[in-house]
């Protein structure tokens, strides 16, 4: 399940914040800015708030969200940004909202003023319904369910496509060789955009001069170019980096083209190529490409889930499609990417959807599908036999001993053995440091050697010159070396305060001994 947490500027939203997502957007050139919409559909903003792009009305930065008003309701299906920034969505209504900067007319509102507040995109695109919606960065393009395309703002190499180099005030359709074609996806480049066609053609104008329009040459187009290498390829994606750009086929193959300095392409050298490279791979077929025109990084998805990574990932070049242990291309930009933003809106899967530890959790203690309880001090404990078989020696070898459904419990409390179960179920200990040394004793016991270091973690945590002296006893007597070591250096540092406890009082004649004896040799006792 996708955790926007990975990404920082989210770090200080609380976790029932963080539950409340289902889209995000991380943007800006330090990854400072962010936009989210709760499962309420409420729009939300945080971040530097750089020309206004945050979409509050004002220039201020903000380090709590504020609510976007005029946002919440809408329903965002598609948002894209530039490096302004400017930022641009498209409604499930199929309107167009864009604000932040326009210096170039990027908002495409017939100024050069900068938007403080989303405002609609109304000229030629009142009757229109938009789906997706790409950025540059400076201009911008909109896609319509009737598979139109439209452009503005900065167009200084053509990459509105309207044939000249004049910035382009509000949309104007892209027509040329498009005019009586069906464009399914966009993506813009820096300086250039991409249009894939309902019959796998792909298309592209603007700049040119790392051959990122993959037509063979450098040269600006201003008006769409059909890419005549894939003849016979049908393309079904493509995404868009700073200068590269990368296509998947219906047959799951990865073609890529432009500026290669960091292995963008990922050919295994950082030569540009002017025309569709294929990306050789010993995966199986790709589902998803990823890239974003404010970075050099590249990644992709395979049909089973795995995920690459290729180009400038933190600092390093990448020339080769490298396999990471992420589940989503979206990680690869969080973790890799400079500026580690997305690459898209992101989804965010709800409550509805549990991960196999999530659904464990849940399930534990719980008497509805249960096969097996334990009594501990008149008390019930639900567990799964087969879980436990799984997660430890000591229940493996006792359950293929009985068929029992019911066990009894006397060697341990009920709160000591509840929180060792627990701990089979989430891998964690649920328990306060005082206790956690009964629960040290079960661990010792039934010779679990990792819940013997939690408890010992936890029991470090609690420490106090009162009860100094009994955790050290407690390690002693439960053979936990690294806990008896951290006692003894906290009783000896706090010698004067532990010595006048009841503890110290109380404390075992050898155990007495042994302490002074090893605090002489330490040097406690040295004026």
């Amino acid at each position: 399940m996708l955790d926007v947490g990975k990404w920082p500027v989210f770090a200080l939203l609380p976790p029932e914040e963080l539950r409340l997502i289902r889209q995000a957007c991380v943007f800006g050139s330090a990854a400072n800015e962010a936009l989210y919409v709760t499962v309420n559909d409420e729009v939300f903003a945080l971040g530097t708030n750089c020309s206004g792009c945050l979409g509050l009305g004002d220039l201020q930065s903000t380090i709590e969200p504020r609510r976007i008003d005029v946002l919440c309701g809408k329903k965002i299906v598609s948002l894209s940004y530039g490096t302004g920034p400017h930022v641009v969505i498209a409604t499930a209504d199929g309107e167009v909202f864009a604000w932040g900067h326009n210096g170039y007319s990027q908002l495409g509102n017939g100024t050069t003023n900068h938007g403080l507040t989303p405002a609609l995109v109304s000229t030629n695109l009142l009757s229109k319904r938009v789906t997706e919606v790409a950025c540059g960065s400076h201009h911008t393009i909109a896609l319509t369910t009737d598979g139109e395309v439209y452009a503005w703002g900065y167009n200084n190499s053509g990459q509105v496509g309207s044939g000249s180099t004049a910035n382009q005030p509000t949309p104007r359709r892209v027509s040329s060789c498009l005019q009586s074609k069906v464009v399914v996806n966009i993506a813009c480049g820096q300086l250039c955009s991409m249009a894939v066609l309902d019959n796998g053609e792909i298309y592209g104008w603007g700049y040119n001069c790392n051959g990122q329009l993959g037509l063979g040459n450098n040269g600006n187009q201003q008006t769409p170019c059909r890419i005549a290498a894939l003849q016979g390829v049908n393309i079904v994606q493509v995404a868009c980096g700073y200068a590269h750009t990368l296509a998947l086929t219906d047959e799951g193959f990865v073609y890529a083209w432009g500026a290669n300095s960091y292995g963008q392409l990922g050919t295994g050298n950082k030569s540009n190529q002017a025309l569709p490279t294929l990306i050789t791979t010993d995966k199986e077929r790709m589902v998803e490409v990823a890239a974003c025109h404010t970075s050099h990084t590249s990644a992709a998805k395979t049909q089973s889930g795995q995920v690459l990574m290729w180009g400038q990932c933190r600092g390093q070049a990448v020339a080769s499609p490298y396999l990471t242990h992420f589940s989503s291309t979206d990680d690869v930009f969080a973790c890799f990417a400079t500026p580690a933003v997305t690459w898209h809106l992101l989804s965010v899967d709800g409550d509805d959807y549990l991960t196999v530890a999530q659904s464990l959790k849940k399930e534990f203690d719980s008497p509805e599908i249960s096969d097996l309880k334990f009594l501990v001090d008149g008390k019930c404990i639900h567990v799964h036999k087969a879980l436990l078989k799984i997660r430890c020696e000591h229940f493996r070898a006792l359950l293929n001993e009985t068929d029992e459904d019911s066990i009894e419990i006397h060697q341990f409390s009920y709160l000591v053995y509840r929180a060792f179960l627990e701990y089979l179920y989430t891998d964690t200990i649920n328990l306060p440091p005082e206790d956690a040394i009964g629960l040290l004793d079960l661990a010792t016991f039934y010779r679990e050697t990792r819940l013997k270091r939690l408890c010992q973690e936890t029991i470090k945590r609690g420490i106090s010159e009162e009860n100094a002296i009994t955790l050290l006893s407690a390690a002693v007597k439960y053979e936990a070396r690294d806990l008896e070591e951290f006692c003894f250096k906290f009783c000896v540092n706090h010698l004067t305060a532990v010595t006048q406890t009841q503890a110290f009082a109380d404390m075992d004649h050898d155990l007495l001994k042994n302490f002074i004896s090893k605090a002489s040799r330490y040097g406690a006792f040295k004026n």
